[in-house]
């Protein structure tokens, strides 16, 4: 015998369209959808299948709703969902909501992104890149100073939605006396605390972190490695 898990995420009554909208714009089929008695929409992509229901007093800001869908081609997904989102909206949706965030790779061997859907819910999707790594992000925590800190700010930021908390985390670091990250660390510290500042509507100061970030001077090997920070500064500064 053969079980599925399926995920039931909340929805606000009203929004309901919307949301389904969302998710035909990421690939996704609408199987079933009704209003009465009571909102209620099935979507489906592939073997992925996601069912909502209404609420109609739910308040998509303080959604916590999530599922995880794990792939063998993340990078694939990930140029898909952006171009049927740019082809939705007219733009890719990168803050408030509907928004998808960047493609990184985890200390915790997973390399993930983040799209949430107009009511709150948030569909994380990742591969695994390192099958050695810790299942507990907690316990992957790398020693070094300044890995550590990007390894806490981007779980406090895409895992606890607390962005002032990862930014503190960064600040901390980068007013560091003693010691000192290295060119690819200072480059993703910048841009991720570019990118909390953004997101928490702190547009100068965004742009100074970003500023800052296009200083850095890499070799032409930490350029590679820095491939998803550098594309996440274009598109942020863009």
């Amino acid at each position: 015998m053969t079980e599925k898990t399926i995920p039931l995420l909340p929805c606000r009554t009203e929004l309901l369209q919307a949301v389904v909208d969302f998710y035909a714009a990421l690939g996704f089929e609408t199987t079933h959808l009704q209003k009465s008695p009571y909102a209620y929409a099935v979507v489906e992509r592939g073997a992925v299948e996601i069912q909502l229901y209404g609420l109609k007093d739910y308040d998509p800001s303080t959604s916590h709703a999530s599922c995880y869908v794990l792939t063998e081609d993340v990078d694939g997904l990930y140029a898909v969902f952006r171009s049927g989102l740019k082809a939705r909206y007219g733009r890719i949706p990168t803050r408030g909501l509907p928004r998808i965030g960047p493609l990184k790779d985890m200390s915790y061997g997973v390399r993930q992104f983040l799209a949430t859907d107009p009511t709150g819910n948030t569909i994380r999707v990742g591969q695994t890149i390192d099958d050695d790594s810790p299942e507990d992000p907690a316990d992957a925590a790398p020693k070094d100073v300044f890995a550590s800190a990007l390894h806490m700010a981007d779980l406090f930021a895409d895992s606890k939605q607390d962005f002032p908390g990862a930014a503190r985390i960064i600040d901390r670091a980068l007013n560091l006396k003693d010691e000192q990250p290295t060119p690819l660390q200072r480059l993703r510290l910048l841009v991720l605390r570019g990118d909390l500042a953004q997101r928490l509507g702190d547009a100068e100061g965004a742009r100074g972190w970003l500023e800052a970030a296009e200083t850095v001077q890499l070799t032409a090997g930490e350029e590679a490695l820095a491939r998803d920070a550098l594309a996440r500064l274009e598109e942020l500064r863009g």
